[in-house]
């Protein structure tokens, strides 16, 4: 069974860093593609950052390059979302997902959005 398990959420003050982790498991984490996707309430999705871990390929969404930092620990089978400098537009509920045809960017420039599997979701609230 494919699971997708974030954890790290919660509530931080504005300018402050949170770390969020996603544990992946039963499915072969070297060949997929991991990428850290959110929602807002009333927005559509958003690509935040994926990453290949087979050659630690990164991609960024505009909104967050320069704060946040995507890394893996194929050894634990573990994707990690620094986040920096965070602000109250960063609000938004963070889902982990995972694609067998890697990261890349759709014609917009947006990370691609087109997940095998997605977990479940962990909020973040930044605080004014």
């Amino acid at each position: 069974e494919v699971q997708l398990v974030e954890s790290g959420g919660g509530l931080v003050q504005a300018g402050k860093s949170l770390r969020l982790s996603c544990a992946a498991s039963g499915f072969t984490f070297d060949d997929y593609g991991i990428g850290w996707f959110r929602q807002a309430p009333g927005k559509e999705r958003e690509g935040v950052s994926c990453i290949s871990t087979s050659d630690g390929r990164t991609y960024y969404g505009d909104s967050v390059k320069g704060r946040f930092t995507i890394s893996s620990d194929n050894a634990k089978n573990t994707v990690y979302l620094q986040m920096n400098s965070l602000k109250p537009e960063d609000t938004a509920v963070y889902y982990c997902a995972a694609s067998l045809w890697g990261c890349t960017y759709d014609d917009l420039g947006s990370i691609y959005s087109g997940m095998d599997y997605w977990g479940k979701g962990t909020l973040i609230t930044v605080s004014s």
